[in-house]
Parts: C-alpha cells; structure tokens; sequence
C-alpha cells in the first residue's frame, strides 16, 4: 500500500519590511509527522517558490492532500491597500489543475473570516484556529471513512450550505521543526527566526484580531522545548537571532521568569526580541530578560493620549508608557513605538497629546499607522456598523478603514516632523536601508539603526 501525501503550502509572499518564516506549517508538518509516521509530508513557500515549481510539485508528488496556510488578507497599509485574495485564487486554481488532491484551507488570515473565505475559495476543507489536531483528525477520517463532521472548527460543504463548526479546545504542547532549506533563506533574507513561546490574548483591544485567531486563554508552551528548539537553531545552524512572534510576551510571568531563568542556564548567545506592552511589567522582569538575550522590543503603544488609549481598550496609560520606555533606556534595550494614528475618537486634540509626548521618550523610533483596518468580529466593527462606515452584508475582505473625520490627515507628518523624533510612516520605502544592512549581516528587525 502506497504511502499518502500531504504538501503543506505557505501562500504568503508578502514580504515588507522582511520576509517571515512560515512558522504556521512548520508547527502542523512537526505535529502530523510524530502522530502519523506513515504520512509523507512536504513543505511548498510561495516566497522561496514560483507557480511554475508549484505546479511541477503537484505533478511529481500528486498529492492526496493539499493544506493552503493563508497569513494575511491584505498589506493593512492604507497607503497602499493591495489584497491578496486575488493570489490565492490563483493557488487553487494551480492545485484544482495540476492534482486531484482534497484541499484544506487555513492559517490566520483565514480564521478571520473563515465562512467568507470558504465560499470565495471553494476548498473541500477550512480549518480556522489552531490547525495542528484538527488537520490529524480530519486526515484520520478521510482515510478511514469516518465521520469528520464534530471536528473542532471544521468547514465543509453539505446539501450545498456551508457549516462552520465551533471551537472548543485550544491545543497546548504544539511541538516545532524547522525546515533546513527555508531556514537559510529566512536568516539570509529576513536576518531572523521566529517562534512563540504561549498562544491566546486575554486583552480586549477594540481593533484586534488575535482572540479570534487564537483565543483569549492563554496557553504557555513547553519552555524546555523551546529552548532545546533554539539550542539547535544555534549549534547546528548559527542562528543567533529570534523573534518570539507572542501576541503580546509579557503576558503570564511566572512562565516569563522560568523561560528566561532557562535561556540564561543554557548559555545559548542568542539575542531575541517581541511584541510587549507596558502591562505586567517592571525594571526586575527586564533585566533578566535582557539578561536571557532581549535585544530588542517593539512596543504596542498605539497612542501617547490617555483619551485614546481609554477609546482602544488599552489596560496602561501614557504615564505607565514613559515610565517603562525610562526603563529600557537605563537597561539599553532598543526599543520601538508602533501607533494608530486617527483610529477610533481620534481629535486633533489628543493627535497633539501624542506627538508632545513623543518629545519625552529617547532613543526610540515611532512607526504610525493611519487609521484602523476593520475586521468582522471586533468591537471596532460593532462600531463601524453603529456609525454606519460598513453595512451588515459588507463581507470586509476588501480593506476598509475607521479613520476618525475629526482629523486631518494631511497634517500627520508635519506634526510628525516637528515632533523632532524619528517617525516613520508606512508608505516610506526602506527596502533600500534594509538590504544594505542585510548585506553587512546586520541581524534583527535593523530599526535600531533608524535612532542611533
């Protein structure tokens, strides 16, 4: 009896302001392989790849299954508004022509808008959330003719309706490989690796998509495994930089505590950053972390004005952001503010609020963005619909943004310029900058370069 197939495929090629390692496949791929053995399993990265290979792949391996990880929707810069569904229509036209295989569509920017998407794609399968015991179970299933229809957050097609089954467990001991050939490409390319170290957010920001994706419980992962994880990343292939890709890390401390206590007994020379934000976190936490390796953190400040942070269902407040930015200044561990300008009850008012008190934070860089892209599901699009911006029909796969009309746009970057700080506005190239740092072998998200 032949061995089945399973090609997992990345669909993302976006690749601004560097290219990110799928890490969503690699989890599902480590996962399938120690629960099914016998299943033959291969990686396709349309950042690494072309339609040409893609097809030749099909071909070669004519799989039975096709598993399509669906990253982002759009480039969520309202600059620019470039979509993607169009490229990944154009992926299943390439699987439907080039094999017989069932088709299982996923990842996070799916599980956004998981119904949407089924119908505009028409897969044989979607699995929206955490992906790992899902996907075994369906494949389980299909291969022994049993019925898949109670599988945690299953779609598929009946009596021509589509169902959308509920999720009700999160899964907790995700176990992570990386594959060796986009290992290289991703450090020479990106100059980083990423991991996550929990899954899940517990916040309640108006505009967020992560409780959709992952859930609001908080689930730590296996601090052991991580750091054997980067042990190897280390030792075998010189990898001396992560990003732990954590909705938000400093979430859960007592883990926090024990996963740096972890990295530092290992000696590994790994420096790493992530997203942090100024709950849950003091001068001791950030000192044995920078003692564990954090080089870098990237802030989701979102607004230097109490008004707006109170409008975004932010748990600080502009005192808590000066106080803990002070704080990575007196440890040096470079730091970067990301903001949403003109969001949600945005005046010019408290626009001025955060660009006076940008004047108070050193050494850092602010990197804006305009407006809020709207996401079915999440108060903000409570809002919109309440205001009447989108209507209830509007499927929202198409970008569209909250930007408040008590604003003028227009008057963003001379602010931002009189500010005398560093911001950087999303429809600025610095692809240039980048790549000449890449080229000296400069490591890590390189903003730092930006303040220094």
């Amino acid at each position: 009896m032949s061995r089945k197939k399973l090609i997992l495929v990345s669909a993302n090629r976006y690749s601004v302001p560097y290219p990110v390692y799928p890490l969503g496949i690699s989890y599902l791929k480590a996962y399938l392989a120690e629960q099914m053995p016998d299943l033959e399993i291969r990686l396709f990265d349309f950042m690494t790849g072309s339609f040409e290979e893609y097809a030749a792949l099909l071909c070669d391996v004519q799989p039975d299954y096709v598993g399509i990880s669906l990253r982002n929707i759009d480039d969520v810069n309202i600059y620019r508004q470039e979509s993607f569904i169009a490229h990944y229509h154009q992926i299943m036209v390439h699987t439907r022509k080039y094999s017989r295989s069932k088709i299982i569509i996923g990842g996070a920017g799916f599980s956004i808008y998981p119904k949407q998407l089924y119908e505009t794609l028409n897969p044989d399968f979607g699995i929206y959330g955490e992906g790992e015991i899902s996907l075994h179970q369906l494949i389980e299933a299909l291969e022994s003719g049993q019925d898949y229809k109670g599988i945690d957050g299953l779609l598929y097609r009946h009596n021509e309706k589509v169902t959308v089954n509920n999720r009700t467990n999160h899964f907790k001991s995700p176990v992570l490989t990386f594959d060796n050939a986009l290992v290289d490409y991703y450090w020479q390319n990106s100059g980083m690796l990423n991991i996550q170290t929990k899954r899940g957010c517990p916040y309640k920001c108006i505009y967020c998509t992560y409780p959709l994706i992952e859930g609001h419980t908080v689930r730590t992962l296996d601090p052991e495994q991580i750091v054997k994880t980067l042990s190897d990343l280390y030792f075998n292939k010189g990898i001396d930089y992560v990003f732990f890709t954590d909705s938000v890390f400093n979430i859960h401390n007592t883990f926090n505590h024990d996963l740096a206590d972890r990295l530092i007994a290992a000696r590994l020379k790994i420096q790493w950053g992530g997203y942090f934000n100024f709950t849950n976190i003091d001068f001791n936490l950030l000192e044995k972390l920078k003692k564990a390796g954090l080089r870098h953190i990237e802030f989701g400040t979102e607004s230097l004005s109490d008004t707006m942070l109170r409008n975004y269902g932010k748990p600080f407040t502009v005192a808590d952001i000066l106080a803990i930015s002070e704080i990575c200044n007196t440890l040096a561990i470079d730091f970067a503010h990301f903001l949403i300008l003109g969001g949600y009850g945005e005046t010019e008012q408290t626009l001025d609020e955060t660009f006076e008190n940008s004047k108070r934070i050193q050494h850092t860089a602010f990197f804006p963005f305009i407006g809020m892209r709207i996401y079915p599901g999440t108060r903000l699009h409570s809002i919109a619909l309440r205001e009447g911006i989108v209507q209830k029909e509007d499927p929202l796969l198409e970008p569209v943004y909250y930007v408040s009309k008590d604003i003028d746009t227009s008057t963003l970057k001379p602010k931002a310029k009189q500010s005398g700080k560093p911001w950087i506005f999303p429809d600025e190239d610095l692809s240039e900058i980048m790549l000449r740092m890449r080229k000296r072998n400069k490591k890590g998200p390189l903003w730092e370069f930006l303040v220094r």
